[in-house]
């Protein structure tokens, strides 16, 4: 089991399953990286508390030697090793209950984990045509982190899940940046790993680091062609969805010299690593 108090360079990845997590797009970051890295469990929270199993129920699930067997819901911190540093990922389902007791203890596991950087990922549902590339909304409250990413701080008012009440109790003591991706609400009900893709692109850019996407860019291609096929097999779909890119094209922020030079700038950041 890892130590928590001894990591390298350690950045604490918070993904949460449910009202933040529109087509499992930000769990699903966490469930690559994971298996990129063969992440080990370092902690997890006694969800009792904390879970209305009436609303996040346990599961039967199929197991290897024995037919079945009851998959709790559980929120754990896994520790995933990476070349020059250290990922602490905190996954599982949205609490529905005692918020301000589960973001204390939270806060306490980051105490030992003492994170260099927090980053937040969310998903939500919205126009964003599939077949466009999917848009990434970053934020944070760090003047440094706004500076090298070219992102300001979020002026979002409304609802909030977990995902931006951690964020806010953890900007008090670490630089926090939160990421939220855009997926098609016409395909709300499947994974959508154009999304996912999207997600850890921009993760690697906050982390500087490099991460392998391995088949996600082929399931982003084979999820985004089976998108394709359904809508032409229906034109009121297919004449929906133009709309949607029409308007998001004509949405495209005009290329200036300042957007070439970002986009090079990140271009050769990742050519780099």
């Amino acid at each position: 089991m890892p130590d928590l108090r001894h990591l390298r360079e350690p950045a604490l990845i918070i993904a949460m399953g449910g009202w933040n997590d529109a087509t499992s797009a930000a769990t699903g970051v966490v469930e690559h990286l994971i298996d990129l890295t063969q992440a080990e469990m370092a902690f997890d929270i006694d969800v009792e508390e904390f879970i209305d199993y009436q609303v996040a129920r346990p599961r039967w699930v199929a197991v290897e030697g024995a037919s079945r067997e009851l998959d709790w819901p559980s929120i754990e911190f896994l520790v995933a090793s990476l070349e020059d540093r250290d990922l602490v990922l905190l996954t599982g389902p949205e609490p529905n209950l005692r918020w301000r007791e589960f973001t204390s203890r939270v806060v306490s596991v980051a105490r030992s984990i003492k994170p260099k950087i927090v980053v937040t990922l969310g998903a939500m549902l919205t126009d964003a045509p599939h077949s466009r590339p999917t848009p990434v909304a970053a934020s944070t409250t760090d003047a440094g982190l706004a500076d090298r990413l070219g992102v300001t701080e979020s002026e979002y008012e409304g609802p909030t899940g977990i995902i931006g009440v951690l964020a806010d109790a953890l900007g008090e003591r670490y630089p926090v940046v939160a990421l939220w991706a855009s997926a098609p609400h016409y395909v709300a009900e499947t994974p959508n790993p154009k999304a996912t893709l999207a997600l850890l692109r921009e993760l690697e850019d906050v982390l500087d680091i490099p991460l392998d996407s391995g088949d996600l860019g082929d399931m982003a291609l084979a999820w985004e062609k089976q998108i394709d096929e359904m809508a032409g097999d229906d034109p009121d779909v297919a004449a929906y969805i133009a709309t949607l890119e029409e308007r998001r094209d004509s949405e495209l922020p005009q290329v200036t010299g300042d957007t070439i030079a970002a986009e090079f700038q990140k271009y050769l950041r990742r050519r780099n690593r």
